[in-house]
């Protein structure tokens, strides 16, 4: 398929500056340098200023040819062979003409010292001229001083009318490249902020990736590992972790497509977006991954508020990813409790298990924790994790709210206090009374037995988890 065709370039967009200076040299040259010759022969000067004249007449136009690229170079040329063929004794030519644009050139091209320089010269020399001819002209000092004076009022006249539409020029000339500057910036500027927003993006969707991938693989591995070992003994529960596996890798198909869908098209109605989840759908985060034979229990302290925009997904996000990281390093037998407690300045999140705790081996990656801390600190809140006295592990986020007053809760997972911010232990045990009771409760669910071995844990890290009211499905809204 052949490229499409470039428009036409004007010829006026591949003229160039010192061309046309050239071209306006050339012109000079011609029309101004040649009879210059001619007139400094035809008016009967000495030998000597004539030659001078003459050869004046041409240095001058060519000099104009570098007008722009070399404005101070040029007008001092200029202003040089006029001085040199007034001492010759040719006070004037037709080619001195040429001064006035000089100075033109200078004083719109060239830096503030040169073209204050240029102006000053230039009067001078109407000082200069105007002095000589009233002293040559024979006349009364009366009349010697009117003519002079005449001839000064009209000479600076003529220089300063240059001089005034020169400095308007310059000014235009100063606009168009003090915008000129702007707008090379604000490319500049442009690109930089779209290098910016397409790593926020990428790693937003890495995120997103991680968390389908992470929280979907970790419940699919648990389901087979308990379907493998419960196939002979329990055949039923076997067919339940089948469902469950089949369940979950449909819906981490679809968030995935729907995501990379999303990247593809580019109209962002065309996806099937649906809404995200927020701290609404715990309850059923919960309930999910009570399938896989977790004991969870949800405990809500206090009065719920409305969360800023992007909390709620947060709050999700990381009850999903500590959830997903005690399926797989907690080891079997594991309980844990995900409270949710409204205080005056904010929300607390907390999740704790009872599993291996700081027995628990990692891998180094971390990919999740490192999720989970940039999604708190985006909304100006802390996060900490670490194994809890006496076993087990603690994650406990705090999230600010507009308004909220009163002192920041303890930051160290194991030191925070537990009463009134916790929940009663995770799962009670017989002939051991339970805990306070909390606002609401979601009971545990009792886990299947994993059968003979148990299954065996990875390292623990903490990835990101999925969005969408299903706990497995992540929205791209």
């Amino acid at each position: 398929m052949s490229a499409p065709a470039q428009p036409p370039v004007a010829w006026t967009g591949r003229v160039t500056p010192n061309a046309v200076d050239a071209v306006f040299a050339g012109v000079a040259l011609l029309f101004v340098g040649l009879p210059s010759v001619a007139f400094a022969v035809a008016m009967g000067y000495p030998a000597t200023g004539a030659a001078v004249g003459g050869l004046a007449s041409l240095v001058m136009p060519v000099a104009i040819g570098w007008r722009r690229s070399h404005p101070v170079h040029s007008s001092v040329v200029v202003y040089a062979a006029a001085l040199a063929h007034f001492l010759a004794g040719a006070p004037l030519i037709f080619a001195d003409s040429l001064i006035f644009v000089a100075l033109y050139s200078v004083t719109v091209y060239g830096p503030m010292w040169a073209r204050r320089t240029a102006l000053g010269s230039a009067l001078l020399g109407c000082l200069i001229l105007s002095g000589y001819y009233a002293a040559t002209s024979g006349q009364a000092p009366v009349h010697l001083l009117l003519v002079a004076g005449a001839a000064m009022a009209f000479l600076s006249a003529l220089v300063m009318i240059t001089w005034a539409i020169a400095m308007v020029r310059k000014a235009r000339v100063d606009q168009v490249e003090s915008l000129a500057d702007r707008a090379a910036r604000l490319e500049i500027e442009r690109d930089q902020q779209a290098k910016i927003a397409t790593a926020a993006e990428r790693a937003r969707i890495a995120r997103e990736m991680h968390d389908i991938v992470a929280h979907s693989l970790s419940v699919v591995i648990a389901q087979a590992d308990g379907g493998r070992y419960a196939a002979s003994a329990d055949p039923e529960a076997a067919t339940r972790a089948l469902t469950t596996i089949s369940e979950t890798g449909r819906a981490a198909l679809a968030d995935m497509r729907r995501i990379l869908g999303v990247l593809r098209s580019d109209d962002p109605r065309d996806g099937d977006l649906i809404p995200q989840p927020d701290d609404s759908d715990l309850d059923t985060l919960a309930e999910h991954v009570r399938d896989t034979g977790l004991q969870v229990s949800v405990v809500r302290v206090g009065q719920a508020r409305a969360l800023p925009p992007g909390a709620g997904l947060t709050v999700y996000r990381i009850a999903q990813e500590a959830l997903t990281n005690i399926l797989k390093h907690a080891g079997p037998g594991a309980h844990a409790t995900l409270l949710v407690q409204w205080t005056p300045i904010g929300l607390v999140l907390q999740i704790d298990d009872d599993g291996r705790g700081a027995a628990a081996t990692t891998d180094g990656a971390g990919h999740g924790l490192l999720g989970m801390r940039e999604r708190t600190a985006m909304l100006g809140g802390t996060l900490a994790t670490g194994p809890r006295p006496g076993g087990g592990y603690r994650v406990r986020a705090e999230i600010p709210l507009p308004g909220g007053r009163g002192p920041r809760l303890a930051p160290n997972p194991a030191t925070a206090p537990l009463t009134p911010i916790t929940a009663p232990p995770p799962a009670p045990v017989s002939g051991r009374a339970p805990g306070p009771r909390p606002t609401t409760t979601s009971p545990p669910a009792p886990a299947p037995d994993p059968g003979p071995g148990g299954a065996a844990p990875t390292p623990r890290i903490g990835p990101p988890a999925p969005s969408g009211p299903n706990p497995l499905k992540g929205s791209t809204a």
